[in-house]
């Protein structure tokens, strides 16, 4: 008897091209969706609110962390970008203000 969680999906099927591409939007949306709710996150924060971002990974890709903090709701949260989301989310000049000026501090 195989313990749960071994078992192989190969019997599986490959779906069609197209569902592929269908499925890759969505990803493209909810890459979006999370660069949106980030963008609101960072302009709707207060004054006790901390950013902090740094490069983690170089090769073989670009990838960022972001880490938001609000100790006065207890709240953090940290997400993992890649450089074409990052360049999407300080694309708006609020953001990229309040993250230049506490990546400077």
């Amino acid at each position: 008897m195989k313990p749960s969680g071994t078992y192989k999906l190969s019997y599986r099927s490959r779906g069609s091209r197209s569902e592929e591409i269908g499925m890759g939007c969505l990803d493209l949306g909810r890459g979006q969706r999370i660069v949106d709710s980030l963008r609101l996150q960072i302009l709707d924060g207060g004054p006790d609110q901390s950013l902090r971002l740094r490069q983690v990974f170089s090769t073989p890709r670009e990838i960022y962390r972001l880490e938001i903090r609000e100790p006065d709701v207890g709240y953090s949260r940290i997400t993992l970008l890649d450089e074409d989301a990052l360049e999407d989310l300080l694309e708006t000049d609020g953001v990229r203000e309040r993250v230049l000026a506490q990546h400077s501090d």
